[in-house]
C-alpha cells in the first residue's frame, strides 16, 4: 500500500500566508486597496475563497500581516546600522527601501491603514530598542524611539504623497536632520 506524505498543517500556513501576501503586494502594485477584492487576491493566489477566511478576516487583515512583514524587515535591515554607524547611512538605507517599494509603502501609509501601520510601527521599533545596545543617550530611551519613528513615518508619508517626490538621498538627509541625528547623536556640551 502507497503511503502519501501530507505536508505538515504550519508548512502549508506558512505557504498560504506567503502566497496571500506575496499576491496582495502584487495586486497594490497596480490598484488601490479598495479597488481589489478577496476574491481576486485568491483566484491570483490560487488559494480557495473559503481558506483565505480561515487565514484572515477581511483584506485589511491580510494587509495588516503584510504591514508586520515589510516593518521587520525594514527595521531588522536599518536599525542595526543606527546603532553601528552614523545615523546618515540608517537613514539612507531606510529610504532607499521605502523608494523601491514605494507603491507597497505609499498604500500602508496614505490609506486607509496608516494608523495601524504607526503602532505596528512604534512597537516593534521599542521592542527592538529593548535588545538594542544602550548609548550614552540625552533622551530616555522609549521617547527617543517613539520621537524618531512617528517623525520618521510623518516625514516618510508626506515625500510619498508628493506629485515630484525629492530623490531617496534628499529625502534620507531631511529625515536625518530633523528626527534622527537630533535623538541619536550625542548632544555637544560647551
Amino acid at each position: 500500500m502507497p503511503t502519501t506524505t501530507k505536508k505538515p498543517p504550519q508548512k502549508r500556513l506558512t505557504r498560504t500566508r506567503a502566497a496571500l501576501c506575496s499576491t496582495l503586494l502584487t495586486l497594490l502594485e497596480e490598484k488601490a486597496l479598495e479597488q481589489i477584492t478577496v476574491k481576486e487576491i485568491t483566484a491570483r493566489a490560487d488559494i480557495g475563497y473559503a481558506t483565505f477566511f480561515r487565514h484572515y478576516a477581511d483584506k485589511e487583515e491580510l494587509l495588516h500581516d503584510l504591514a508586520a512583514q515589510e516593518i521587520r524587515r525594514l527595521l531588522t535591515m536599518t536599525l542595526p546600522i543606527l546603532y553601528t554607524e552614523d545615523t546618515q547611512a540608517s537613514t539612507q538605507a531606510l529610504c532607499s527601501y521605502v523608494w523601491e517599494h514605494r507603491v507597497l509603502w505609499k498604500a500602508l501609509l496614505t490609506g486607509g491603514a496608516s494608523a495601524t501601520v504607526k503602532e505596528e510601527y512604534l512597537k516593534q521599533a521599542l521592542d527592538l530598542a529593548e535588545d538594542a545596545p544602550k548609548a550614552e543617550a540625552w533622551l530616555p530611551a522609549e521617547l527617543a524611539v517613539t520621537f524618531a519613528v512617528t517623525s520618521a513615518l510623518d516625514i516618510l508619508t508626506w515625500w510619498l504623497k508628493q506629485k515630484k517626490p525629492m530623490s531617496n538621498k534628499e529625502i534620507a538627509v531631511i529625515l536625518n536632520r530633523l528626527a534622527i541625528a537630533p535623538v541619536y547623536q550625542p548632544q555637544k556640551t560647551d
